[in-house]
């Protein structure tokens, strides 16, 4: 009989429970769970809470430790855990920080432990047609655009959103991360970025970006729009030009030169919808590749390519900045 797996996970946030709620739906028994508020893990039954996260590492019977926390609390957690010799899977985005990057990097290749990130959308059934049917084409050129609405309630709904020390940035790093990442996905790594941030409608709510353009040059062009000033959340796009013709990519379809290629009408979503629906696959898959004792192919240094673009994009705000991938 198989045994089951077991999860411990830090931060019952939004994120936190959705991470609780695909755990429930493939088996996976939570065994310990991590929060400095008592009021949102007071009420989960049959696991161990914690307030302090290096306690749970040290004590805990887990398999995999989750960190679904503030952005800014990412680098120490998962550096911790790995120095621990455990498997960790990290929320987006992987950290905030070249510095902290580098940390993430070294304890990885020092642990005997597995690293994730939750790079989800590269599991949706569309993004996997569109990245099957580039196989063997050349890309030339792509746009990606992500116009969602994010009011002051929402920053508000946590201190640490908003702020440049604890979420890293603005619309960028957090709502339009998982665009960016497939289009690097897509398109190859560049090697240069133009960019412009402006914070447009949310000055009295947040001192980041709310709007960004960036043009990004490489084996394959591309340029990227996100803002959170939309008056309603539009359908994330990217789009595609191969010498064999045009690709459209939206959350739930693919379509190549007027061809469906993949249309998803489960729709099984965790969360809010624009998290997308890969989550659920991400994880059977991490935990798939722990029970194997194989790294996971989104680790460290897959999941650190889109931080260091948005990186690049903040220090470019106006002016050309060379990206290098190593």
């Amino acid at each position: 009989m198989e045994k089951q797996m077991k999860a411990a996970v830090i931060g019952i946030g939004v994120i936190g429970k959705v991470h609780l709620e695909v755990l429930a739906r493939l088996n996976i028994r939570v065994t310990a769970v991590c929060d400095t508020d008592e009021n949102k893990i007071k009420n989960l039954q049959g696991v161990k809470k914690y307030a302090d996260y290096k306690k749970m590492i040290d004590e805990g019977d887990f398999d995999v430790v989750h960190i679904c926390t503030p952005h800014y609390l990412h680098a120490e957690m998962i550096v911790y855990a790995l120095k621990k010799n455990k498997n960790v899977l990290c929320e987006k985005p992987l950290c905030i920080s070249h510095k902290e990057i580098s940390e993430i990097l070294e304890a990885e290749k020092n642990s005997r432990g597995i690293l994730g990130v939750c790079l989800q959308n590269r599991y949706n059934l569309s993004s996997i047609a569109v990245k099957e049917y580039l196989k063997d084409k050349k890309v030339l050129s792509a746009h990606g655009s992500v116009s969602w609405k994010r009011d002051e309630a929402y920053y508000k709904s946590g201190a640490w959103r908003g702020k440049k020390r604890t979420e890293g940035g603005g619309v960028l790093i957090n709502q339009a991360l998982h665009t960016l990442d497939l289009l690097q996905w897509f398109c190859g790594f560049p090697s240069e970025v133009y960019a412009n941030c402006e914070n447009y409608l949310h000055k009295r709510a947040i001192e980041v970006e709310d709007t960004v353009t960036a043009v990004f040059k490489g084996e394959a062009n591309f340029d990227f729009f996100a803002t959170s000033c939309a008056a309603s959340d539009l359908p994330v796009t990217v789009e595609l030009k191969t010498e064999n013709g045009a690709v459209l990519l939206l959350p739930d379809c693919a379509v190549a030169n007027g061809k469906m290629l993949a249309i998803d009408e489960s729709r099984t979503y965790f969360g809010k919808c624009d998290y997308g629906h890969g989550h659920n696959s991400l994880i059977a898959d991490f935990y798939s590749c722990v029970s194997r004792g194989e790294k996971f192919w989104i680790n460290g240094e897959e999941g650190a390519k889109v931080v260091k673009l948005i990186l690049a994009v903040y220090e470019s705000n106006g002016k050309e900045v060379k990206i290098d991938e190593a």
